[in-house]
């Protein structure tokens, strides 16, 4: 796969998650412009620097072009590259602001690793990989705002209650069987499906979850 290709894909999943920030902000009543440094757009460019990391570090990737995120995230921070090893010293500045900004835990990131090393064997592997979590994201941020609906409305300092919330949804999600409304079954199958292919785990998908919903409550309201 050459770099050219590589770097239009990430454009696109970029793209698709970013489509998918906007709406659960609109699902807060949040505008697209209002979004803020340390919001969810960051979190999800954060994820992207994090998987392109490992795939560069395991893969040996050394064209900068095919991976636009890691490129922006080197050059914005200035990370020097370990080793002479792309990847190494960006995984590790990326793991640790995922932790200090966003609470994520090391166990949410050896998951990514986890999974990506499982999966993504040669450079060819990453398109699918990719396309595969774009759409397991989409799918499931987009259910999981349709099935908590106003429990979303709770204010942000009942912490406990909304992961109690959203861990039970995510278990539904992937134990449930007898949603009565056609959408929602299909896209039920549709996730599971996706997981089954990506490895994720269902407190690694509650915390992802978890963690969008709590920033979207942070972005700014609407002017008046």
């Amino acid at each position: 796969m050459n770099s050219f290709v590589l770097h239009a894909f990430f454009r696109t999943f970029a793209g698709i998650i970013l489509e998918t920030m906007s709406w659960i902000g609109k699902l807060f009543g949040k505008k697209e412009e209002e979004q803020r440094v340390g919001g969810m757009e960051d979190f999800m460019t954060l994820i992207r620097v994090y998987f392109q990391s490992v795939m560069a570090a395991d893969l040996g990737i050394t064209n900068l072009a095919a991976l636009p995120d890691l490129r922006t995230f080197k050059a914005t921070l200035k990370v020097p590259t370990q080793n002479n090893k792309l990847g190494l010293a960006e995984k590790s500045r990326c793991k640790k602001m995922l932790k200090e900004l966003y609470s994520m835990d090391d166990d949410f990131t050896k998951e990514i690793e986890a999974s990506i090393r499982k999966r993504c064997k040669k450079p060819q592997d990453i398109q699918t990989y990719m396309y595969q979590f774009s759409g397991f994201s989409q799918d499931l941020l987009m259910l999981t705002g349709n099935l908590m609906k106003f429990k979303l409305r709770l204010p942000g300092f009942f912490k406990k209650a909304i992961h109690t919330m959203t861990e039970k949804t995510v278990n539904d999600i992937f134990t449930k069987n007898d949603f009565s409304d056609a959408g929602v079954l299909k896209a039920v199958v549709a996730i599971r499906q996706y997981n089954q292919k990506l490895g994720y785990s269902q407190k690694w998908v509650t915390d992802f979850v978890y963690r969008i919903v709590m920033l979207a409550k942070k972005e700014p309201k609407p002017k008046e």
